[in-house]
């Protein structure tokens, strides 16, 4: 061995020479000792070649080559043996590849502990369930009966009312009235000489009259509901009502004893969204049962302030639109999947991005918030998913947050025009909204400039908080763990050695020397694994095997998809058009998943059904009646109105930036932790009232703009925000991944108050400074 070592000059002997460059006059016999409780592993190493070969020559090599010694070494003075053929036990961490026994009594201690949790839930749900159950029985449904009458000119109509056990009473009354919101935005001189009804109850006082203006246009066919609540002494009382108008004024009437007040329905409804968030965050049941238990609970407080909806009442609080659309193009992604075009596409992808991490996971976003904006989001997730999902199972990564990426940029391209997010398309179809001069033209160009802002700062964001890339990868790759494994024994066994000569130094020299060279090489192994989904030397296999695997199954019904898919986006697309704005985004849809049916040929339809997230669907339907019972019990208003207080405590000048900032954060806010559907349907009233207030005197588009960016982009924030999040974490357990709340409020939350943020300075220098507007 010596003589190959002096007179063949090899790689390995240059390489070694390197990182061992020793005189052998150095050792003792101190060196010697512990040279011999090394392990294996260290000793057999080409660059400790010389060391080895030296302590050889000074005897005792026998102990030097029996494997199965066990080498004795210490860390930080205490001994410890382990085998020199099993190489994992140096790999020690805490708590780690240890097995914990536990003691009969403890394991006892947990069995009853989780009895107990059990038993403490059950008893929990099952109490809400009685609770509403017992109201059902014992609260009839609310029955509003309207009195059909009319006022004539000179005349005071008298109703005689029961009010002895009465607090207040509701007077509801719908005629050819200006609307609250009209009424406040005429000025003094015109509410003066404005026709007027007027109402006031008469018993052992008088109250206070209420004044209703009429329209100038006296339509009888259609009639403006106005009410209003008169404070009682639990006396009788008579309702009368006069007009000042010239000509006969007709109307309906109807009355509430005691009706909910405010105060009490915000408490009601902040407990409700309390309990909702504590079941869904803390996983205690499924979210769909969680939303459907809470929902169900809040009919029952509405039963209890007399306010208990009738069940065709309860389906006009569903949007059916909302649901009509995911139904429809769920069958449609149900059955594209069958053809392999996910499978293909995600091997496209792969191939244009030649597997660099990065460019891969940017790629599907770019392309995820390009088709948002012309697409409804929802519909592009649907879409988008099972391709994502691919992608990460053939490359090795983690779909769950590259998934919420998706969705995240999903919610932001969709905020661009008015067709790429739900509550865009309630907002650009609000009446108000037109008269106020917003169309698809303006609509674009105010909030597409703003996207473009928010895309950047969410790619820098998302490039920070996963700047290690471990974290998208389901594992770390054998290589990496080999070579932390090596580096781990050899730092183990530098730290071994006491400082007792000059030559246990000359053995750590050369230990450290190798430790660096490891680290080197694994600091480079990292930068590379960073930049890539899969290693550059693998690259081109890895594409010819999954171009090989992931091939189009069905070119005849994928081309008969891509009939469907084009009518569907083309009637999208002229639905932004007036003229041709006959059929609605979820009868569109309807059409094309009933055209592919039909193009399919298909005898059984059971396995497409299957396929349909019903989960999904249901837990809408009950976020749908959930919210608008919180509307009914005031929480919206109550905020609106909040909202108001502070602007007009605000100095005129500085009106706008202040209405801007809280019309953004407290949509933004309340859209993170409600579905961002039903909130715009209230938010809009709310900043429409603002926006029309003469108080104010406020500019509409503005507030518009804040309103969309803070409902949007606030969906960001928390897995049932938007719906774009529900519709992908569903797709994604239908695979197998499971989104959790928490998971998704770390990623998406920190986002979202970078969204906000960002629009926030957008929107105060665009209207406050150029006052774009």
């Amino acid at each position: 061995m010596n003589k190959l070592l002096c007179h063949k000059t090899t790689e390995r002997e240059i390489h070694k020479r390197t990182y061992s460059q020793v005189p052998c006059g150095e050792l003792t016999a101190d060196t010697l000792q512990l040279w011999n409780d090394l392990p294996d592993e260290i000793k057999k190493d080409p660059s400790l070649e010389q060391i080895r070969q030296k302590c050889e020559e000074l005897g005792d090599i026998n102990n030097v080559e029996n494997g199965d010694k066990k080498a004795k070494f210490t860390i930080n003075n205490d001994p410890i043996l382990i085998p020199n053929n099993e190489r994992d036990e140096f790999l020690i961490q805490d708590h780690e590849n240890s097995e914990v026994h536990s003691s009969p009594q403890d394991r006892k201690k947990h069995e009853q502990s989780k009895k107990t949790r059990y038993y403490i839930k059950m008893s929990f749900l099952l109490g809400f369930w009685v609770f509403f159950t017992g109201v059902f029985l014992t609260y009839n449904e609310k029955v509003e009966i309207f009195k059909t009458s009319a006022v004539i000119p000179g005349n005071i109509n008298n109703y005689t009312l029961n009010t002895l056990n009465a607090d207040a009473i509701s007077i509801k009354i719908n005629g050819p009235f200006l609307s609250a919101r009209d009424e406040r935005n005429l000025n003094s001189s015109e509410y003066a000489s404005a026709d007027k009804m007027v109402v006031w109850l008469e018993g052992d006082e008088i109250s206070q009259p209420w004044y209703i203006a009429l329209s100038n246009n006296l339509n009888y066919n259609t009639g403006e509901l106005r009410c209003h609540i008169f404070h009682l002494n639990k006396t009788s009382y008579i309702l009368k009502l006069r007009t000042m108008a010239s000509s006969v004024t007709a109307f309906k009437l109807s009355f509430d004893l005691n009706p909910l007040d405010g105060s009490t329905g915000v408490i009601y409804a902040i407990f409700l969204l309390f309990v909702l968030y504590v079941l869904i965050i803390f996983e205690i049941i499924n979210r769909t049962m969680a939303a459907l238990l809470v929902s169900t609970t809040s009919l029952a407080a509405l039963a209890l302030v007399g306010e208990r909806p009738s069940l065709p009442e309860l389906i006009s609080w569903l949007d059916v639109e909302t649901l009509l659309l995911l139904f429809s193009m769920m069958i449609l992604v149900a059955i594209m999947a069958e053809t392999g075009i996910f499978d293909f596409l995600a091997v496209f992808t792969f191939e244009v991005t030649k597997g660099k991490l990065w460019p891969l996971v940017f790629l599907l976003c770019i392309i995820t918030a390009v088709l948002s904006t012309f697409l409804d989001n929802v519909t592009t997730v649907l879409l988008m998913s099972p391709v994502t999902i691919r992608l990460c199972e053939v490359m090795d990564l983690d779909p769950v947050p590259i998934l919420m990426f998706m969705a995240i940029y999903s919610n932001i391209g969709g905020t661009a025009t008015p067709v790429g997010d739900p509550p865009n398309v309630i907002v650009a179809s609000n009446k108000a909204v037109i008269d106020a001069g917003i169309n698809f033209t303006n609509f674009t160009a105010h909030m597409s400039v703003g996207v473009v802002f928010i895309v950047l700062q969410t790619t820098l964001q998302i490039k920070y908080m996963y700047r290690d890339v471990n974290k998208l990868r389901l594992t770390v790759p054998r290589e990496i763990q080999e070579l932390h494994h090596q580096i781990s024994i050899w730092r183990r066994a530098a730290d071994s050695l006491p400082h007792l000569s000059n030559g246990v130094t000359v053995v750590r020299d050369g230990l450290e020397r190798k430790i660096v060279k490891l680290n080197k090489q694994l600091k480079t192994m990292v930068k590379e694994r960073n930049k890539r989904a899969c290693p550059k030397d693998t690259f081109k296999s890895i594409l010819v095997e999954l171009k090989g695997k992931y091939k189009i199954r069905d070119k005849g019904l994928l081309i008969k998809s891509a009939v469907a898919i084009i009518f569907v986006v083309t009637v999208f697309f002229l639905h932004s058009i007036p003229d041709l704005n006959r059929v609605s985004l979820a009868m569109t849809a309807l059409l094309g998943a009933i055209l592919l049916l039909l193009l399919a040929d298909r005898m059984d339809i059971e396995p497409i059904l299957h396929r349909v997230e019903w989960s999904t669907l249901l837990f809408f339907a009950a976020l749908f009646v959930l919210m608008e019972a919180l509307s009914k019990l005031g929480l919206i208003l109550y905020i609106g109105g909040l909202m108001e207080q502070v602007i007009l405590k605000v100095d005129e000048s500085s009106r706008l930036a202040v209405a801007l900032m809280l019309t953004i954060w407290v949509s933004g806010t309340l859209s993170a932790f409600v579905d961002n559907i039903p909130l715009t349907t209230m938010m809009v009233r709310v900043v429409v009232s603002i926006g029309t207030n003469p108080k104010l005197n406020l500019p509409m588009s503005p507030l518009i703009w804040a309103l969309l960016y803070g409902a949007c982009l606030g969906g960001n924030g928390t897995l049932i925000g938007a719906s774009a999040n529900v519709v992908c974490a569903g797709v994604a357990e239908q695979h197998g991944y499971k989104f959790t709340f928490t998971k998704f409020f770390k990623v998406g939350f920190p986002i979202m108050i970078g969204h906000l943020l960002v629009c926030s300075v957008y929107l105060l220098i665009c209207h406050c400074v150029f006052e774009w507007h």
